[in-house]
């Protein structure tokens, strides 16, 4: 499907109706700083959150899960275990699986980490442009978990490595970029707020893989959730006095989204 061909004002709100329809099942191995909220941000969207992130458990539940978040923000050395165990069953069993590596290139335990799960096959990786470029191997990562370089500089990396890997690539910022190495999509949604909340960004990885649980088209899957997460985000800010606020408000806006919303804030090319 070309870029062209996806009608967002139809298929953005139907790929969240199905969501909230089949309350996709999913299983989030995360960082220890974010899980109640994406916990919530997963409920709000009508999805169900499981944080099933120690060994000999990740990897049969993954095998039942509807999609798989592994998110590298405070990769201890028994969460590393569990999250290789469950990228491992997610592929054997078809389970789409959402890889966020959060400071790769900047940090050297979660740098291997990360290159060992890319050789497994993530469905789709999502990160900011320094760790979409560190992942391609061609930068050194940004500053900790904040990048130091813009989405446009990642757009050449995001297209290689989704070729290379066979995935979809997400690289988060003010326009955000969607592209399988052939299709590309830019979400120019959200709001700064966004930035100033704990797990504003791990979270969507969370979303993308409920997303990716009901739609086959992977690339439009994460189009949608991507469009579905930043109106929110826009609506949100529009009730928020600052981060506290909006981090409120922005469930509520996950939970109260609807047709016409996403009809006429969505802003794709």
């Amino acid at each position: 499907m070309p870029v062209a061909s996806i009608d967002h004002t139809a298929f953005v709100p139907q790929a969240l109706a199905r969501v909230r329809a089949d309350s996709p099942l999913v299983q989030c191995l995360t960082n220890s700083v974010v899980t109640g909220f994406t916990a919530n941000v997963l409920l709000a969207l009508g999805a169900s959150p499981a944080m099933v992130d120690i060994p000999e458990e990740a990897g049969p539940f993954a095998r039942v899960a509807s999609g798989v978040l592994i998110n590298l923000g405070t990769p201890h050395a028994e969460q590393r275990a569990a999250m290789v165990e469950a990228a491992r069953a997610a592929g054997s069993a078809g389970t789409p699986w959402v890889l966020d590596p959060v400071a790769v290139g900047a940090l050297p335990v979660r740098t291997a980490l990360a290159r060992e799960l890319l050789r497994l096959r993530p469905t789709v990786i999502r990160g900011n442009a320094s760790e979409i470029i560190a992942l391609a191997g061609a930068g050194d990562g940004g500053r900790g978990v904040d990048s130091s370089d813009g989405v446009g500089a990642a757009e050449e990396s995001a297209r290689e490595l989704a070729r290379t890997a066979g995935c979809v690539v997400a690289v988060s910022g003010p326009v955000d970029l969607v592209t399988d190495g052939v299709r590309s999509a830019r979400i120019a949604n959200g709001d700064a707020l966004l930035t100033r909340v704990t797990g504003g960004g791990c979270a969507l990885g969370a979303v993308m893989a409920a997303f990716a649980a009901v739609e086959e088209d992977r690339f439009a899957a994460v189009v949608a959730a991507v469009t579905t997460y930043t109106v929110a985000a826009e609506l949100a800010a529009k009730e928020s006095s600052g981060p506290g606020s909006f981090a409120v408000a922005f469930l509520d806006a996950l939970a109260a989204l609807d047709e016409a919303d996403l009809g006429e804030r969505a802003a794709l090319s």
